[in-house]
C-alpha cells in the first residue's frame, strides 16, 4: 500500500495505471492549455497569514452547501467517462462521497446511469446536465433524476459548443475505447484496470445510450453527440430547464460578473464559478482571479462556489477566505479513482481535509466558516488591470 501524503502522489499513480487516452482525457485543457495551467499556478499567488497563540483545539470544517450538511465544503464536480477510469467509477466515487460526507455530482456523459448510481448509494446525490435542443429527452432525464431522489441539479451553462483538446482528438477518445494498434498495446500494460472492465457491463454513456431518441448502440451516440448541444442557449432557456426541475439548481461555468447577476436573477440558488477546468475557452482568467469581481457583483443574493483548479486543501481554504461558499474537485478525485478506486477516492478527500484542518489551524481558525480575506496576502493587481 503506497503512502499518499498529496494529491500528486495519486496523479503519479493514475498516470501509471489509467489507459493513456483516459488520462490524457482528464489530464488536458483546450488549445495551448494556457488557462487549464492558470487555473492551478494562480492559486500560488495568494499566500497565507501565519497566526500563532490562537486556541486551535475543537477544529471543525463542517459547512453547508445550498443548505445541505457537509464535512467540508467541497464537492465532487461532475466529470464525464468517470466509468472509463475505473470499472463503475461513478458508483465507487459517489460511495466514497456519501461515506466521507460531501456532495457527489453525477455527469449526465456518466458511464455508470443515474439509476445505477441511486441503486449503490443510500443517500440522494447531486444531477449535472448540459443545455441541449431535445426538449423531450431533458424533460425524460430531468424526471429520471427526480425519481432517484437526486437533491440538485447542476445545469452547466458554458458548454454550447465543445472547446478542442488536441489530445482527446489524437488519442480518439471514445467509450468503450477504440481498439487501435495504438490503444490496444496501452492497454495491455494496465492489468488492473482490464480485469476491472472485463468484469462490469457499464462500458457505454448510461444516461444517453437507450434513451434518447435513435442511439441504440456507441455509433449512433457519435451523431447524436453532434448534434445534442443547443448552440442557440440563451437566458430563457435557462430559465426553461430551472422550471423543468422545481428544485435547487446550481449553474455551473459562470465567469463574468454580468452572467453572474443574470443568474441571480433566474433563480439559481448557486452559481459555480468555473471555466471548465480550462477544457473551453482558453485564454480566459482563472476561477480564482474571476471569484473577487463575482463576489462584489452579485453579494448576498446568490451562494457562490468555485470550480476549477484545485488540488489541496490549501487551495479550499483560500478559495473560501476569497468569499466562496463551496469548492468542488474534479481531477483531484479522478486521480484517486484511477489510481486505487473507491480507496482512492477516499485518500484523494482525506488528502484534502487533512490540509486544510492543518492550514486553517496554523491562520488562527477553528471553524471553516470563520475564514476571511484577513487570513490571504492578495497580491494588489491579482485580478488584473486591463484596459476598458
Amino acid at each position: 500500500m503506497p503512502v499518499i501524503t498529496t494529491i500528486d502522489d495519486l496523479k503519479k499513480l493514475y498516470a501509471r495505471r489509467a489507459p493513456r487516452m483516459f488520462y490524457d482525457y482528464a489530464e488536458s485543457g483546450s488549445w495551448t492549455e494556457q488557462t487549464f495551467r492558470e487555473n492551478s499556478s494562480d492559486f500560488d499567488q495568494l499566500r497565507l497569514r501565519q497566526r500563532i497563540a490562537v486556541d486551535m483545539t475543537g477544529r471543525t470544517t463542517a459547512s453547508q452547501m445550498i443548505g445541505q450538511d457537509v464535512a467540508m465544503p467541497v464537492a465532487l464536480a461532475p466529470v464525464g467517462l468517470t466509468g472509463m477510469q475505473s470499472a463503475d467509477g461513478e458508483i465507487k466515487a459517489a460511495r466514497a462521497a456519501e461515506e466521507f460526507g460531501v456532495p457527489f455530482t453525477l455527469s449526465t456523459m456518466s458511464i455508470c446511469s443515474i439509476e445505477d448510481v441511486a441503486e449503490n448509494t443510500t443517500k440522494p446525490f447531486w444531477f449535472q446536465v448540459y443545455t441541449l435542443k431535445d426538449d423531450d429527452f431533458m424533460r425524460r432525464l430531468i424526471a429520471r433524476a427526480k425519481d432517484a431522489g437526486c437533491s440538485a441539479l447542476v445545469i452547466t451553462v458554458d458548454l454550447q459548443i465543445m472547446g478542442q483538446r488536441h489530445k482527446d482528438l489524437k488519442n480518439g477518445l471514445s467509450a468503450p475505447p477504440k481498439l487501435t494498434v495504438k490503444s490496444i498495446a496501452n492497454m495491455m500494460t494496465k492489468v488492473r484496470w482490464g480485469l476491472g472492465m472485463l468484469g462490469t457491463k457499464r462500458r457505454f454513456f448510461g444516461n444517453i445510450v437507450g434513451h434518447a431518441a435513435g442511439v441504440t448502440d456507441p455509433g449512433s451516440l457519435s451523431s447524436w453527440t453532434a448534434e445534442a448541444f443547443d448552440h442557440s442557449l440563451d437566458w430563457k432557456r435557462i430559465e426553461e430547464l430551472i422550471s423543468m426541475w422545481d428544485g435547487k439548481v446550481i449553474l455551473k461555468g459562470i465567469l463574468d460578473a454580468e452572467d453572474a447577476k443574470m443568474a441571480a436573477k433566474v433563480g439559481a440558488d448557486a452559481i459555480i464559478v468555473s471555466n471548465h477546468g480550462g477544457r473551453q475557452l482558453d485564454g480566459a482568467l482563472s476561477s480564482i482571479r474571476m471569484l473577487p469581481a463575482i463576489l462584489d457583483a452579485v453579494g448576498d443574493s446568490v451562494e457562490v462556489h468555485l470550480d476549477s483548479g484545485i488540488r489541496s486543501g490549501q487551495d479550499v481554504l483560500k478559495a473560501l477566505a476569497m468569499g466562496a461558499k463551496g469548492t468542488y474537485i474534479g481531477r483531484a478525485f479522478v486521480y484517486g479513482l484511477g489510481a486505487m478506486g473507491q480507496e482512492g477516492v477516499t485518500a484523494a478527500l482525506n488528502v484534502i481535509h487533512r490540509e486544510l484542518d492543518l492550514t486553517m489551524a496554523l491562520v488562527g481558525h477553528r471553524d471553516v466558516k470563520n475564514l476571511s480575506r484577513k487570513d490571504l496576502l492578495i497580491p494588489q493587481d491579482f485580478e488584473g488591470r486591463w484596459q476598458d
